[in-house]
């Protein structure tokens, strides 16, 4: 019997820190679909008493956000197509190969997470500057190539599990390094892959001072530059702030509660398997 109403005041407990935590959300939806008269009533509405879905399409379209929506997509895909290529090839590399100064490099790569990025901003400006970037998507593209040392930390871990017998099987069968890398390693790097991929996503959809200090023109900002414009010029309007923030927020959600099934299957699992 103990058990049981323990179990229920954690149910209850879920549940009440659940609710708390999509109320914001609520009301997000809520005022996006509310009339301009229903915004501002004290005691506050909760459900507005007709539903506005005018209000996306009018938020919509006030700005270029298709174009914005079109540059986020692309930082986004081609950053994280890179992030997951060059953080798994080096993960690779401290976790399977044996040289001098190898714990020492490692410790180094870490120690660049204790570096702010707004300490790096002003080099990073300029060496952008003088390669020609500035105003163009590249810099939020191309540092991704070379690997984020969060991300390397936990592929070098993950890989650390796998048993080092399937290399040495393979390379019995006649496979080399890389061989082992793409078809032995990578096929169980699935729930770290995963992973990385969800963070990387949402960083860059979520990052607002990267092309803020990059891009200068409106044809080159992403989403996050978008709505920042948009409540500069529509800061009453909130109904239509509402609406496109939720818009630009769908995505990211759609993408974690996919992925998310995967991560918490697949981490259980092991290079064993």
């Amino acid at each position: 019997m103990r058990k049981i109403s323990n179990k229920s005041i954690i149910y209850m407990l879920l549940i009440f820190f659940s609710i708390l935590f999509l109320m914001p959300f609520f009301w997000m939806i809520t005022t996006a679909l509310k009339s301009p008269e229903e915004l501002y009533l004290f005691p506050p509405k909760w459900i507005p008493s007709e539903f506005h879905f005018s209000n996306f399409q009018e938020a919509w379209t006030s700005q270029p956000f298709n174009t914005f929506l079109k540059n986020s997509l692309l930082v986004t895909i081609f950053s994280t197509i890179g992030q997951l290529i060059s953080s798994s090839l080096v993960a690779y590399g401290f976790a399977r190969f044996s040289f001098k100064g190898r714990d020492l490099l490692f410790i180094i790569v870490l120690s660049t997470m204790m570096i702010p990025w707004e300490v790096t901003m002003v080099p990073l400006y300029m060496e952008f500057n003088f390669l020609g970037w500035i105003n163009t998507l590249k810099p939020l593209i191309i540092p991704s190539w070379f690997g984020a040392p969060f991300f390397i930390f936990l592929m070098r871990q993950f890989i650390m599990s796998i048993p080092k017998e399937l290399d040495e099987a393979a390379r019995m069968d006649g496979a080399n390094a890389f061989q082992i890398y793409y078809k032995i390693c990578l096929p169980l790097m699935k729930p770290v892959l995963i992973l990385v991929a969800v963070f990387n996503i949402l960083n860059c959809w979520n990052d607002y001072l990267g092309p803020l200090v990059f891009l200068n023109d409106q044809s080159k900002y992403t989403l996050t530059l978008g709505l920042a414009q948009f409540k500069g010029m529509y800061g009453v309007d909130m109904e239509g702030i509402m609406a496109v923030t939720f818009l630009i927020s769908l995505l990211p959600l759609l993408i974690f509660f996919f992925a998310q099934r995967y991560i918490v299957e697949d981490v259980s699992n092991t290079g064993i398997k």
